[in-house]
């Protein structure tokens, strides 16, 4: 960063420096001190910031409910009525040097489609960039994400001559998640070799890409019809990293018909027993429906209870029985069970 112009220092001294007023564009605290401003403006007008997520601001209730969700200087408002949110707009435009581009369409690389019967989001651009970049619009599809029998090591093949290649292979793909949780698996498992790529990693992100080719047309989409019931399903698979042994947790969490939230994560520790590796992710699943329903207590859609489905009889038999826990030690766990009063665990066929 150089002095400004028109700065004129009144010594030949090099190392002089200007001492701040306030923040400026390009700094690293600027993203910071640009969100607090904002967040200060618009609760003077009456909104109240979201507590599950501090991006998240509601002014009004019911019938006259404005929600406004910003990242970084991008902003959506929506709401139900249409003169209070004129009367937002124009609320911004008086305090910000705002652009109004109507109608929401595209926000950070997702592409939004409304009609009646509910929203549509899909990354149906990004996607083909992806794959024209990649030379696989031409390839052969593919049917699953990843063939079951592969499994993956740190030592399979040969080292990739350019690791950048497969990192930014995967970073883009790790983006494509988002609204594809069907490659959510393969993508986990590909991240896994980042630090040290190999050319067998390599052969399944192309692998991944035919798959993605031949799924381009699959969107997320959440009806207008569905209700707000929370509830979710969860699995592990035990002890399936052949490197460290550890267990893989997975879920998938819906509101109503639609689902919202999903993840595929290599656990921390090493589980003991499969009954262990599935308690654990159903506490990472827990941890997950308890923010989703703060997050819901944002828009005031009260949650009294969720649903989690489990195909593990043992772990669903540990979580109910608070003093079989001996073998799970920790507040992970403690807080995991003080929090059972919201949660009905139920079994579900494998």
């Amino acid at each position: 960063m150089k002095l400004p112009q028109g700065y004129l220092p009144e010594s030949s001294n090099s190392n002089l420096v200007c001492k701040l007023q306030k923040s400026i564009y390009g700094l690293k605290q600027a993203s910071r001190q640009w969100f607090n401003a904002f967040s200060e403006v618009v609760l003077t007008f009456g909104f109240q910031q979201s507590h599950a997520d501090h991006s998240l601001f509601v002014h009004g209730s019911g019938d006259n409910m404005v929600v406004l969700l910003v990242y970084v200087d991008d902003i959506i408002l929506a709401g139900n009525n249409l003169e209070q949110l004129s009367t937002v707009r124009s609320f911004l435009h008086q305090n910000f040097k705002l652009k109004d581009l109507g109608t929401l369409k595209y926000f950070l690389g997702f592409e939004v489609a409304r009609n009646s019967s509910g929203i549509s989001l899909s990354q149906r651009k990004y996607t083909l960039n992806l794959l024209e970049d990649t030379g696989t619009l031409a390839s052969k599809p593919a049917d699953t994400p990843i063939s079951a029998s592969h499994k993956l090591s740190l030592q399979d093949g040969e080292p990739l001559p350019d690791p950048q290649l497969y990192r930014r292979l995967v970073g883009r793909l790790l983006y494509l998640t988002h609204t594809r949780p069907d490659i959510t698996y393969a993508v986990h498992l590909l991240s896994q070799f980042i630090s040290s790529p190999r050319h067998p990693h390599l052969m399944v992100v192309y692998h991944l890409l035919s798959y993605i080719k031949k799924t381009l047309a699959l969107e997320l989409f959440f009806s207008s019809e569905s209700s707000f019931q929370l509830h979710g399903f969860v699995d592990s698979d035990y002890s399936s990293c052949p490197d460290t042994r550890r267990s893989i947790s997975g879920y998938c969490m819906y509101i109503g018909n639609n689902i919202v939230s999903w993840k595929s994560k290599k656990q921390a520790t090493v589980s003991r027993s499969s009954c262990e590796s599935e308690y654990r992710a159903m506490v990472a699943a827990t941890c997950e429906l308890v923010w989703l329903a703060s997050l819901l207590s944002s828009f005031q859609v009260p949650v009294t209870h969720a649903s989690l489905y489990c195909d593990n009889q043992s772990a669903i038999h540990l979580a109910s029985n608070q003093v079989f826990h001996e073998p799970l030690h920790g507040p992970l766990f403690k807080s995991f069970i003080a929090k059972m009063g919201l949660i009905d665990i139920y079994q579900v066929p494998s």
